[in-house]
């Protein structure tokens, strides 16, 4: 909703622009006019809509054509008044008013309110001459017959004018061919299918009570509901269907009954709830609110986050397997009229034998993008109806201390922690991270290594709590400018003597001076254990500068998790 609304006033010289401004402020008709009414703001609390509302008046005769280029920018709904007796200024409107508005407004679909004055004057509507004019032009939102000598209808004239800007019919309403716009269409489609929980493409009585309730913060009465279904069965044939409204035929008839009845309020106030702005889209604001934290702080997932993605999955696992099936989830991504998915996520995080993303998976792959991308996640939570649920969107979140705190306190209460892993070209770092889902050597050598991801996440239980370790593998060439994490690991190939090399010199190089803990894990034992070719072997290296390690792991099958949970302990209590 706006925070206030600027009125501007033009029309042809003597049409009683000014005194139907200064009737509507004194409640009676002035004796003396001016050329110009001053400007005047309404305070909220006396106008229908609880807003601040300005009304500017304008005069060729006081101001410049710059002055009426300005005033005609600023405004956000403009009247044009015209007098019902005086045919020329009403054929002025579209002559010359309305292009005019038009070249000059930004806003193409800046609303326009028609207002004919002095009805005291002319016993016969003007309604004739106007309605032609209504029809060319989708912004005009309405005309109103007034008389600024009698008082007739002046209130309304601004109350229009206001409900004109708060609540406009373009954006969800195509007049000529009578029916909802696309947006406005695809807008609802979105939210009926955010508020169908049990997902079965209807709207059943609990449903609608709910939507009710949020929407409207009003109980639905059962005979208001009855009615409701009455009105869709007596237009439509299938809008209710085993007495739940359908989609096409119910929800969206009743929303264009709504506007076609000049209620765009009910419409509008169901849109808003649900995020959408006045051009029918979610606003970048609303999932970018500046998240002001320090450079050794991140962005978790809270809860509530948690618990709306969780029955996000169980209302898209149609059939209860725990997995997304492609169809589930295609129609998840149906929700959000885009595809927030990595194409290979299926390779990031867990997933059953067929490649389909599990509940674990799919919580993983959130807390990952919230960690890396925490806007992408906001608006996918705003896309999936998170504040339908929350009023506030920054409640799915939440930012922890800086890291400087968890090393002088020697324990963190984060539940994500980013391991960096290091190791030559070779030394097993793709199966390692493989590992962490839970998969070997035999399933990385069925994989293209171009498309291996760099990065992969899963749930580690340290100490009766679960925490998410993610592994993010960097080549050997981005070493010095990628070392934000909470542990660092070196790894390197036991049946390789070359390999270890790269550890110790990353070490000496990078991370000698660094407080991260660090951590070496020789791979491969599989295979036959060399003598390294280094000044020192990793045993006696690790001995040195009191380093963990070296962990000798086997890739061959699945990899022993105490690796991941010793991984994840020494990032947890540094």
């Amino acid at each position: 909703m706006r925070n206030d609304v600027r009125i501007l006033l033009v029309g042809e010289s003597g049409v009683g622009k000014t005194s139907v401004i200064l009737s509507l402020i004194s409640e009676e008709f002035p004796e003396n006019v001016p050329a110009k009414a001053e400007e005047i703001t309404i305070p909220a609390d006396i106008t229908p809509e609880r807003v601040p509302t300005q009304i500017v008046d304008y005069s060729a005769q006081e101001q410049t054509n710059s002055e009426l280029v300005e005033e005609i920018e600023k405004a956000d709904v403009v009247c044009i008044v015209y007098s019902v007796e005086n045919v020329d200024s009403i054929q002025k409107i579209p002559a010359f008013w309305i292009p005019l508005i038009h070249s000059l407004s930004k806003n193409v679909n800046k609303p326009i309110v028609l207002v004919g004055n002095k009805t005291d004057l002319l016993e016969i509507s003007s309604m004739e001459l106007i309605m032609p004019v209504m029809n060319m032009y989708a912004e005009i939102e309405t005309c109103v017959e007034c008389s600024a000598k009698t008082l007739k209808n002046i209130s309304e004239v601004f109350y229009y004018a206001q409900k004109a800007v708060l609540h406009p019919t373009a954006p969800l309403y195509l007049l000529d061919e009578k029916q909802l716009s696309l947006k406005c269409k695809s807008a609802l489609t979105r939210i009926f299918r955010i508020c169908d929980q049990d997902n079965d493409g209807l709207l059943n009585d609990n449903e609608i009570y709910q939507f009710q309730r949020r929407c409207f913060n009003v109980p639905l009465q059962p005979q208001a509901l009855e009615d409701v279904k009455s009105v869709v069965r007596r237009h439509i044939d299938d809008g209710v269907v085993r007495e739940a409204l359908t989609l096409k035929a119910g929800f969206l008839f009743l929303h264009t009954l709504f506007i076609q009845r000049g209620r765009h309020e009910t419409t509008w106030t169901v849109l808003r709830k649900f995020g959408f702005d006045d051009n029918l889209n979610l606003p970048e604001e609303l999932f970018k609110f500046g998240l002001r934290n320090h450079p050794g702080s991140t962005v978790e997932l809270s809860y509530l986050g948690y618990q709306f993605l969780s029955d996000l999955f169980d209302k898209f696992d149609d059939d209860c397997d725990g997995c997304l099936s492609p169809t589930e989830l295609t129609n998840l991504s149906n929700l959000c009229n885009h595809d927030m998915w990595s194409s290979d996520f299926s390779n990031i995080v867990c997933t059953n034998s067929h490649g389909w993303i599990t509940q674990q998976g799919f919580l993983a792959f959130w807390t990952l993008t919230t960690y890396i991308d925490v806007t992408k996640t906001m608006e996918f939570l705003a896309s999936t109806g998170y504040t339908y649920e929350h009023d506030n969107l920054a409640s799915a979140i939440q930012i922890t201390r800086d890291k400087r705190i968890d090393i002088e306190k020697k324990h963190s209460t984060r539940i994500v922690y980013k391991c960096v892993v290091l190791g030559s070209k070779g030394c097993g770092k793709s199966t390692f991270l493989q590992g962490l889902l839970n998969r070997n050597l035999h399933y990385v050598k069925t994989l293209d290594y171009r498309y291996l991801p760099d990065t992969t996440v899963n749930l580690v239980s340290v100490c009766g709590q679960e925490k998410y370790l993610v592994l993010n593998e960097l080549d050997e060439n981005n070493v010095q400018s990628n070392l934000t994490s909470d542990i660092i690991c070196l790894l390197y190939d036991v049946s390789n003597p070359s390999s270890f090399e790269f550890c110790a010199n990353c070490y000496l190089q990078y991370l000698s001076t660094s407080w991260l803990p660090v951590c070496v894990i020789g791979c491969k034992t599989e295979n036959k254990v060399v003598i390294q070719d280094f000044v020192m072997q990793p045993k006696e290296f690790c001995t040195k500068y009191n380093l963990t390690g070296p962990i000798l792991i086997s890739c061959l099958e699945k990899i022993n998790r105490d690796v991941y949970v010793q991984l994840t302990t020494l990032a947890a209590y540094p």
